[in-house]
């Protein structure tokens, strides 16, 4: 069992070199970069990744591509803001020794937001298939929150991959203006039609399920900064659309 990495960058030079430290466990790195300025190639190939540069092709398009130029049909995918935890890296070894038993493998995925893990407010254990052989699964999702959808057996690894998120409050709100925009666009393209009643109650309501339901209460003012961002998400999500259609 021979594994190749693929992670797609745009201007990632704060990630990259943790990202491709963390496997070791792969056979190959494949850096797929849409134009980076900053110096994400350099890095990338200092540290022995294969680098392509290709346009744009949205995310699931732009993953599914990446592995298509992968040389092992096994692939772990990972974004250029995450990293294997050592945990995560030695269950991964185990597998390649073992040989796979599944056609891929979820991980729970733990992130780290404004310097703090976060194991509560919906974003733990948050798991995400992203060690697949890439005959039997694909990536989905033409605008935002893609995923690779498996067309055969899924087993599940115990251990965290460890994703960095926002490192300040307006780096969380570039991202989320950024996102809403996408999830408007998916929206739009769907020809969904949001009511107003919607932007009224959905706000709120994500605030009360990721503060009170999903216990963000007990990741302390992180958690409480996460239930408000949940709720300004569906605003502008909603907003947007509806100033689309």
């Amino acid at each position: 069992m021979k594994i190749t990495a693929t992670i797609i960058t745009l201007n990632e030079e704060r990630n990259i070199a943790r990202a491709i430290e963390s496997l070791r466990c792969c056979d190959e790195i494949l850096i797929l970069d849409s134009g980076s300025t900053d110096r994400t190639v350099e890095l990338a190939g200092n540290l022995g990744a294969r680098v392509i540069e290709a346009g744009w092709r949205g995310y699931a398009g732009q993953k599914n591509w990446a592995a298509e130029q992968a040389s092992h049909d096994w692939i772990l995918s990972l974004d250029a803001d995450e990293a294997l935890s050592e945990t995560l890296e030695a269950e991964i070894w185990n597998v390649k020794k073992s040989g796979p038993r599944f056609d891929a493998y979820t991980m729970p995925r733990l992130a780290r937001y404004l310097g703090r893990w976060i194991y509560h407010s919906g974003w733990y254990p948050d798991r995400k298939v992203r060690l697949y052989d890439r005959r039997k699964s694909q990536w989905v999702g033409d605008f935002v929150h893609e995923s690779v959808k498996p067309h055969g057996s899924v087993g599940h690894l115990e251990h965290d991959l460890l994703h960095f998120t926002c490192e300040s409050i307006a780096e969380h709100v570039k991202t989320l203006d950024r996102y809403t925009t996408l999830a408007a666009q998916e929206l739009a393209a769907r020809k969904v039609r949001v009511p107003l009643t919607s932007l009224i109650i959905d706000p709120p309501w994500n605030f009360i399920k990721t503060y009170f339901f999903q216990r963000g209460f007990q990741d302390g003012l992180e958690g409480l900064i996460i239930a408000y961002m949940a709720a300004f998400y569906t605003f502008l999500k909603y907003a947007k659309a509806r100033n689309m259609l």
